[in-house]
């Protein structure tokens, strides 16, 4: 039987899609800036639709090869830091919810210490410079090796599986990386999948860890490339490359540039947010359940 809806569910929905189209509007607003006219959008001519299509400023991104460079470093960053972040997540998540973890206890009281209290800036870079990994990608990889939150939700779920199934795999023979491999790890997939995307636009948007360690521009992520643009977008109009533009860059509008520019960083995220929105709360909801 069909549920029927009173005036105060249609009310909350229409409160809540008054709420979406206000939390879209600001992002429709960039690509609308990005796509315009120079001339429009100094006109303040730009409103709903755009007066004129204009493609120079992502013309004049892609055109040069600081961008690509930076897109480049950010897609191996989040790439193959993402999958030590999960790895490190997993492992450390299973193993210490074995009681029988020799030191489990002492680990756990580490782990939730680091929530509360940091090294402090000084040390977490003298310890990266100890390692040699100034001005290298590692330094936007391993010093973020595993996010203590995540971990513990991690935790959390791996405590819901059923002790049974372990128990019964083991009377066959299977020793802990086989159980995990086999029977935790599959049923366990919304939880790792979410985890993942987490993981993954974290990654995505760092852009401090390059800030503190990386030296040569052409080793920024976008993120970085991103802040450095908006901080002062000359910085990028005096490239050798514009210089043989002159001619096109002198009508450049900066505010058109930096649009585009935010365009093309949230563009990969919004392309595998909706392939994985669906584990959301399954993933996060049941590692939050006890039994």
């Amino acid at each position: 039987m069909v549920e029927k809806k009173n005036w105060a569910d249609y009310a909350i929905h229409a409160i809540l899609i008054a709420v979406s189209i206000l939390m879209l509007l600001p992002m429709y607003n960039v690509v609308l800036i990005s796509f315009s006219d120079p001339g429009a959008i100094a006109k303040q001519a730009v409103y709903l639709f755009p007066t004129s299509l204009d493609f120079s400023s992502y013309r004049f991104i892609f055109s040069g090869d600081t961008i690509l460079s930076a897109l480049g470093v950010s897609f191996i960053v989040t790439f193959f830091g993402t999958i030590l972040n999960i790895a490190v997540t997993i492992f450390g998540g299973y193993a210490l919810t074995k009681k029988h973890l020799p030191g489990r206890k002492i680990v756990l009281i580490g782990i939730l210490i680091t929530m509360l209290f940091h090294g402090g800036l000084i040390p977490v870079y003298l310890t990266v410079k100890g390692l040699g990994l100034i001005n290298s990608v590692l330094s936007m990889i391993l010093p973020l090796a595993v996010n203590t939150f995540y971990l513990i939700i991690m935790m959390t779920y791996f405590r819901t599986v059923p002790e049974a199934l372990e128990e019964s795999a083991r009377m066959d023979g299977a020793n802990d990386i086989q159980i995990l491999m086999r029977i935790v790890l599959p049923i366990s997939m919304p939880t790792i999948a979410a985890i993942t995307l987490f993981y993954a636009v974290d990654r995505w948007n760092e852009w401090w860890s390059a800030l503190l360690y990386i030296t040569d521009t052409s080793k920024y992520p976008m993120q970085l490339y991103l802040r450095e643009m908006l901080v002062d977008v000359n910085k990028m109009l005096n490239n050798s490359y514009a210089a043989s533009l002159a001619s096109e860059t002198r009508d450049m509008y900066p505010e058109g540039l930096k649009m585009a520019a935010v365009v093309v960083t949230m563009l990969p995220v919004m392309c595998i947010y909706p392939l994985l929105q669906r584990f959301f709360s399954a993933g996060v909801m049941i590692g939050s359940l006890k039994e």
